[in-house]
This record gives structure tokens, sequence and C-alpha cells, in this order.
């Protein structure tokens, strides 16, 4: 059985994946690939620099750069660039193998979850309801376990590792009544008690998340939650695109309406698009399929919040 390797140093110890689960990421990454590309989406190249980004709805430290006077932030997520995009291209969705840096605060470093710098698959469907996207990704998940656990026998049998092959659909819960039974920390509680993926429903997130026209303060949305305890996997949901409703949504979280001028002036101009989407971690992924206790043991020089980093 493969070992894995430990780089020691005084402040951080690093531990690289095996070939194992290196094997395991290729094959799930083909099996993205492969099924996206049946579906019919068009894979864009990512934005790794823009003068707007993904505010969040949880604070990170400012990963800005100036180049020749202008402000440029580092992708936490091409939440803008995929409505942009899925707007002009008459398309049926689009995807991205995007790489993201997110300056998490050091209190996450425990989480066994979070890196500072990451990527995803952020997939954006054009005029569709939350539950297509979420059937979409339902597929998705079948298919990468399906392929993994086909592909990568031997790697994980000396990982100590026996995949189960989810069933269609995946139970839906409502992160409210799911607040009322477990707590503010609902999410982590349920995970440990699944044994399969499944939704939570209805968060008050992001500006741009969809408000239920037919509920006045909840929201189309969505996360992707791996079973086991191994918690989100994707984050996502229907998108509000008018501009009126955009820009009362800004100012009533407090965020300034000039920072993200361009794409409200693209909503002002009727350029935006009903869509529905989501970003799902590559390394979240892996680890979960690999089993790992942190996402440090399956990315490559690893960079988790509150740590010190060398080669």
């Amino acid at each position: 059985m493969e070992q894995t390797i430990i780089y020691s140093n005084s402040q951080n110890d690093f531990a690289y994946p095996t070939l194992s689960i290196l094997h395991i990421q290729t094959e799930a990454l083909k099996a993205i690939h492969d099924y996206l590309y049946e579906q019919k989406l068009l894979q864009l190249m990512p934005v790794m620099l823009s003068p707007i980004t993904d505010p969040l709805s949880h604070e990170t430290s400012d990963a800005r750069i100036n180049y020749f006077g202008q402000e440029l932030q580092l992708t936490k997520s091409m939440i803008f660039h995929k409505q942009l995009a899925i707007a002009s291209c008459n398309t049926k969705g689009i995807y991205i193998m995007s790489p993201n840096v997110r300056l998490e605060k050091p209190l996450k470093r425990d989480s066994g979850r979070h890196l500072i710098e990451f990527s995803q698959v952020d997939i954006e469907l054009r005029e569709v309801k939350a539950l297509k996207f979420m059937e979409l990704l339902e597929g998705l998940i079948i298919s990468i376990i399906t392929r993994v656990k086909g592909k990568c026998e031997r790697e994980l049998e000396d990982l100590g590792v026996s995949l189960k092959i989810p069933k269609r659909p995946f139970k839906i819960f409502s992160s409210e009544e799911l607040k009322k039974k477990y707590g503010e920390d609902f999410e982590k509680e349920i995970s440990l008690q699944e044994i399969d993926p499944f939704w939570i429903t209805d968060y008050h997130r992001e500006f741009y998340d969809k408000e239920d026209p037919d509920r006045p303060g909840h929201y189309l949305n969505y996360d992707l939650v791996y079973p086991e305890g191994f918690g989100e996997a994707l984050s996502g949901g229907e998108r509000d695109f008018e501009y009126e409703i955009l820009l009362r949504k800004i100012k009533e979280r407090y965020q300034n309406p000039e920072t993200f001028k361009f794409y409200l002036d693209k909503a002002k101009d009727g350029k935006l698009v009903a869509s529905a989407g989501g970003g799902l971690g590559i390394e979240r992924l892996v680890r979960f399929l690999a089993k790992m206790p942190h996402i440090r043991e399956v990315s490559l020089f690893s960079k988790v919040p509150g740590e010190h980093y060398q080669i």
C-alpha cells in the first residue's frame, strides 16, 4: 500500500498526495469533461484577474493588485463572468475549470475542507430553474463516482476506500427546517448523519441569488453536501438578473453599487438573462472520493488558511 510522503519544516507539515489519489483525481476530471461534453455544455477558459469578483457572503482578506493604476482582484469565483457569458452566448450551458483564490481567515484551518487556493468546475445553464440544474449535477456526481469506482479499483483498495454509487433523486432539505432542528451548525450535523450526497436549499446570502417570488425572504439557491461529514461540495442557485432587483439587494447588503458598475450596466441595458449554476470544488471532490481526513492530503502544494508555505 502506498504511503503519503511528508515533508516537514519548523512551521508546517506538508502532505503530498499519493499516486493513488492522483489517479483518482485524473479519472474524476475525465468524468467531468466527458459528462459535460455529452450534455452539450461549452467549455470556457478561466479568468484569474478582474475588476470585480464574487463578494461572497462571508469575510475573507483582500487579494488585490494595482496594475498601472487599475485595481484588479484575484478571482474568488467567476459568478459575474458566467452570467455575462451565458447571456451573450446563445447556448444551453457553459463550464470553466476555474482556479480561485480566497484568503480565508485562519479559523478555517481545522475545518478539513478549506484552502485559500483551489479549483472548481464552475457551471451555468441558460434559462433554467434550480431543479433542472440540480438534476444535471446529480447526473454528474453519479458519473464521477461510477467512473472512479470502475477505473480505480486498485487505488481505492490501496486507500481502504469503498465507494457507494448514490441513487437519484438526491434528498432535499430546507436550511430553515434544519436550523430549527440542529442549530447554526446544521450543515455539519446533517452531513454526519447522511450516507449519500444531498441538497440543502434556501440560504440568505449573495445578492445575485434569486429571491423566491412566491415566498418573500426566501431564495432559490442550494448547496450540494457530501455525506459522512465531508460537508459542502457545491454552492449555487438561480440568478436574479433585473437591474432594479440587483441594485436593491446590493444596497440591502450595504455593498457599494459602484463596485459592480459594469455588471449593473449590463443588467440595466437588458443584457443579462435568467440562469442557474454553481461551482463544484475539485479538491473537495477528490477528498470525498479518497476519504481523506483533511483536504491538504489531496492537494499538491496545498495552502490551508492560517498556515505558512514553502515549496
